[in-house]
């Protein structure tokens, strides 16, 4: 069920579901996760689940289990795919934006996937590509906004 906007969720968001040190970033996370789980509007890329497996298994030292459940869970999102369009859209916001190749992957996956916002604390806060704007999980809470579509 597509309820309101699409909200693309890049690593980091995921990251702090297993990051044990800082409890609140990680209760802000899950509370966003939860908010889109509820509305089935969340979206994200198959690079965002390669990155949150490999760092949450090899940096945050999240045992493998926990891992794949999490990454398997995901799957329900239908994970944006690799593609040529995929790639030619982050060269152009490359181009047209200054940002590195992983960063324009983030941006063309979440134009794909027909999300207005980019929930992530790694852009600019407020920070537009076309129609998406960057929100920073961790500083705006997820019921100021208003995701309805």
């Amino acid at each position: 069920m597509n309820a309101g906007k699409r909200v693309f969720v890049d690593t980091n968001v995921l990251l702090y579901l297993v990051d044990r040190k800082d409890r609140e970033r990680q209760a802000r996370s899950a509370q966003w996760l939860d908010l889109l789980w509820q509305k089935g509007n969340g979206a994200l890329s198959w690079q965002v689940l390669h990155e949150f497996y490999t760092n949450a298994v090899g940096k945050m030292k999240t045992d493998h289990e926990e891992a794949r459940f999490l990454a398997g869970a995901f799957l329900d999102w239908r994970p944006v795919d690799s593609s040529p369009d995929l790639i030619q859209r982050a060269w152009r916001w490359m181009d047209t934006a200054g940002v590195s190749y992983w960063d324009a992957l983030i941006v063309a996956a979440a134009e794909v996937s027909g999300s207005e916002i980019l929930l992530s604390e790694d852009f600019q806060t407020g920070r537009r590509f076309g129609r998406i704007r960057v929100v920073n999980p961790f500083v705006t809470p997820p019921e100021s906004l208003d995701l309805r579509g």
